[in-house]
C-alpha cells in the first residue's frame, strides 16, 4: 500500500503544526495533534537520548509538555520527512529529522541547546485528519553554544 500525495501533504502538516504550536507555547494546539489515548516517548538528556519515558494521553502529554514551555524559547526546523504506509490506508509511519534550538538566559549571557534530533511517529486517520497516536523522540547530538541576543 501507498501513501497518496493528499496524505503526505496532510501528515506533513501534522508535523509543521507540531513544531509551530510547541515553538509558539500552544500546548492545547499540540495536543489536538494527539489522538485521545496517543502516546509522547521522551528521552531523559543528556544522560539518556534515546525514547525512556511514555506520557499516554493527553493530560500526560500536557504535563510532559510543560518542560520544553519552561525554556526562554524555541525554534524547531523540520529538516527532513520520510512517511510510509501502513497495513491499511488509515494508518501510517514517518520518521522526522529537525534541529530544536533552545535558548535560556542567565547571568552570564544566552545559550543555545541545540538537539539534532528524530522523531518516529505512528498515525492514525481520524474523522478530523490524521493524528498522531504515537510519537518517539531521539536525540541524535546535543550542542551548546553562545548566542548574542534573545527576543
Amino acid at each position: 500500500m501507498t501513501l497518496s500525495v493528499p496524505d503526505r501533504l496532510d501528515l506533513s502538516s501534522v508535523v509543521h503544526r507540531y513544531a509551530a504550536a510547541v515553538d509558539d507555547r500552544d500546548v492545547d494546539a499540540v495536543l489536538e495533534l494527539f489522538a485521545s489515548d496517543g502516546e509522547l516517548v521522551l528521552p531523559e538528556p543528556p544522560d539518556v537520548l534515546t525514547p525512556a519515558r511514555s506520557h499516554r494521553g493527553r493530560g500526560a502529554i500536557r504535563e510532559a509538555l510543560a518542560a520544553v514551555t519552561s525554556v526562554g524559547r524555541t525554534h524547531h526546523s523540520v529538516d527532513s520527512e520520510v512517511y510510509t504506509a501502513g497495513p491499511d490506508s488509515d494508518v501510517a509511519q514517518g520518521r522526522i529529522a529537525a534541529t530544536a534550538h533552545h535558548w535560556s538566559r542567565a547571568s552570564e549571557g544566552v545559550t543555545d541547546l541545540v538537539w539534532y534530533l528524530r522523531y518516529d511517529d505512528d498515525y492514525q486517520r481520524s474523522d478530523s485528519g490524521w493524528l498522531l497516536t504515537r510519537r518517539a523522540l531521539i536525540i541524535d547530538a546535543i550542542e551548546t553554544r553562545p548566542a548574542r541576543r534573545l527576543r
